[in-house]
């Protein structure tokens, strides 16, 4: 039995699942709607408040894809009650960030600012001038949006300067005077 797969995803108070013939997936809470398409190999199942997958064998596919699923699944239904968000932060001297509706931009050494438009249950925060929140109820659209705003200015191993996560450890180099 997979260790990921075996467990159980508990569904809170609030949160309704449903699972269609095809096996699609779709989970409402109070933050929002998701869906995933589940292989029909995989069987979902509602019990006591509760959901479970089960694999038809112990085939390496079929394990692949009971953790696979699992996760999203349970991704899925903590993203529509609590919901995900990824902190970023920006060194540099002149870097700042600033949030207008939908938009994001930023200032991070360009001659131009760069923009980013936030995609449907996204949204942009910047608690101060140098760092940005972004939130949302899907884990990998939060997680691909984050990592496209850091890849505008990575962050350098020199000074440190650049956008980096909050908590990130950038591994300094001596310079040229370091022999």
């Amino acid at each position: 039995m997979s260790r990921i797969g075996k467990l159980p995803i508990p569904v809170p108070a609030g949160v309704t699942v449903t699972v269609d013939e095809r096996n699609m997936v779709v989970v409402k809470g109070p933050k929002g709607t998701l869906s995933q398409q589940v292989n029909p190999d995989i069987t979902v199942n509602q019990e006591n408040g509760e959901l479970v997958l089960v694999r038809p064998t112990d085939n390496k596919p079929h394990k692949s894809m009971h953790g696979l699923y699992r996760s999203l699944l349970n991704n899925m239904v903590v993203g529509v009650t609590t919901g995900f968000e990824r902190a970023l932060e920006l060194v540099g001297t002149g870097y700042r960030a600033q949030v207008d509706g939908k938009k994001l931009t930023l200032s991070v050494g360009y001659s131009h600012p760069i923009i980013f438009e936030a995609p449907e249950d996204v949204t942009f925060e910047t608690p101060a001038p140098t760092q940005v929140v972004v939130k949302g109820i899907n884990k990998q659209v939060v997680g691909n949006l984050a990592a496209d705003i850091r890849a505008t200015r990575p962050p350098e191993p020199y000074l440190g300067k650049g956008i980096k996560y909050k908590g990130e450890h950038i591994r300094r180099k001596e310079g040229k005077s370091g022999k």
